[in-house]
């Protein structure tokens, strides 16, 4: 499937083939030393010694080094493109980073989630906190060593600078800590969402759900708000009763799913899950916190259903991607539970999609071949894909990965800036606000192949899934086969 990646964790790593430039040397960066006194040592025969720090001659010493310095390569890095050669590593330039943490995890994470938490919005001081979900991966054979991971990431400092006048002089800088309370499964969890009700009093937490789609074909739904609260309840304890799930979706039998979304516009909790059969069911959470299924499902898609997500706008819409190439919009309450809208968006594998929170009409979607695109849903049309030539086109496309794309993400609060990642190891950020007739917007700085739009690229070992933190601006966290990533550039 197109979200899974090699089935042993104990693979060794493929080389590394993209993300920054190979480490090197600057010759210039090796000064000469100046004597503050300009002092003259004297032997009893008024004899000078030129030696240098190590007691040996400055032209000695420094032909030494010259010989051991790398070779520096003045080219520029492709990720996805270029191969390293025997003896060079990749490191990332810090100075391009505003925050940057990697953390493990004891099994491959597929997904991930944020949580929203109470320590308020448009946060921009450090350290920060980040608390999030995941589903592990364990290997064949060890399946019962699966959880879901519910996470607090705290002591995230951004990244030391010279001279930074924009330093907040209560920042601290410290060392980051993982705290994880485990969920135990007996499935690779394949995705995972959260979704908060708000809170019944400013005394009692919202409560946090997350939904796993997990390879066994079951959906588990467990209430993770004891385990939240116990990060900052000293000596508080999970019960293995609170660890069990609150509901159990069975309507998808045993074919397991990629896609699933709570609505976002449904407080009390809707969600809606798709499998390899091409089945899409809905399950609603009910006024006493119960859970009801509609078996009757969703039906239209001749492929896996890869991707669901709800408008952001429209209470009974949502959208599907699958690997029959095309992307669908439902309305949930159509009896016929057929595609209202249905267009080809790829000859490959639809793999996901993201819905703009600030355009409701504007889609982004992306493929196995490694586009992805961004759609105007005006311009969709019952029956558009006809052979009257009426089938719509994307008002962006981009080729640039060459490997599956296999997360798109819309910026929270700009609805310019997008987030993708690829089978390429990398992860990139675009902006869609960049003018093509722009003349230093053309300006790629001799590099070949690279769209103008792309503002960065952030290296990351089998990256699988990324999201935007919604309260710290700029801030995004991916998780793949290295682990998990917190990072904020200095380009968004």
């Amino acid at each position: 499937m197109s979200k899974r990646p090699a089935e042993s964790s104990e693979k060794e790593p493929e080389t590394l083939k993209s993300g920054d430039r190979p480490m090197q040397l600057d010759e210039d960066e090796v000064g000469e030393f100046e004597d503050e006194y300009e002092d003259e040592f004297e032997s009893e025969e008024d004899e000078i010694f030129e030696a240098g720090v190590d007691g040996r001659p400055d032209e000695e010493r420094e032909a030494e080094e010259r010989q051991d310095a790398m070779d520096v390569d003045q080219g520029t890095f492709i990720p996805g493109r270029h191969k390293l050669s025997a003896g060079e590593t990749l490191a990332p330039d810090l100075s391009t980073y505003e925050m940057l943490h990697t953390l493990d995890a004891p099994w491959p994470c597929l997904s991930c989630d944020i949580i929203k938490d109470n320590l308020g919005d448009s946060r921009k001081s450090y350290p920060a906190t980040v608390y999030a979900v995941a589903g592990t991966q364990a290997a064949r054979g060890r399946e019962k060593e699966n959880q879901i991971m519910v996470m607090k990431m705290s002591g995230l400092s951004r990244m030391e600078r010279e001279q930074d006048e924009e330093s907040d002089d209560d920042d601290e800088t410290t060392d980051p800590i993982l705290e994880t309370k485990s969920i135990p499964m007996t499935s690779c969890t394949n995705r995972i969402r959260v979704h908060q009700s708000p809170q019944a009093t400013s005394a009692k937490p919202p409560t946090t759900l997350t939904a796993s789609m997990t390879e066994s074909g079951q959906v588990l739904i467990h209430d993770i708000t004891p385990h939240l609260t116990s990060f900052d309840t000293p000596g508080a304890t999970i019960t293995p009763q609170q660890s069990k799930p609150v509901c159990t979706i069975r309507a998808h039998k045993s074919a397991e799913g990629y896609g699933v979304d709570w609505s976002p516009l449904i407080l009390e909790g809707k969600l809606i899950t798709g499998d390899v059969e091409g089945k899409i069911f809905t399950t609603t959470r009910t006024q006493g916190g119960g859970f009801v299924t509609d078996t009757t499902p969703y039906t239209g898609h001749q492929g896996t259903i890869e991707e669901l997500q709800w408008s952001p706008t429209e209470r009974h819409v949502f959208a599907s991607a699958s690997s029959d190439g095309t992307v669908k919009v439902w309305d949930a309450r159509s009896k016929s539970r057929k595609p209202a809208v249905s267009v080809q968006v790829s000859n490959t594998d639809a793999n996901v999609l993201s819905w703009s929170h600030q355009t409701s009409h504007l889609l982004a979607s992306g493929d196995d071949d490694g586009q992805w695109a961004v759609w105007d849903l005006r311009q969709w049309k019952p029956g558009a894909n006809g052979a009257n030539g009426t089938k719509p086109s994307p008002v962006a496309s981009f080729n640039f990965h060459k490997e599956q794309i296999t997360s798109v993400e819309w910026h929270p609060t700009d609805d310019s800036i997008v987030l993708v990642c690829a089978g390429d190891n990398t992860l990139t950020l675009w902006d869609l606000a960049v003018e093509l007739d722009d003349e230093e917007s053309r300006d790629t700085a001799g590099v070949q192949d690279v769209p103008p739009q792309l503002l960065f690229v952030h290296y990351m070992e089998q990256v699988k899934e990324a999201h935007w933190h919604p309260q710290i601006p700029g801030t995004a966290m991916a998780t793949g086969g290295s682990g998990f990533g917190i990072l904020k550039t200095i380009s968004v």
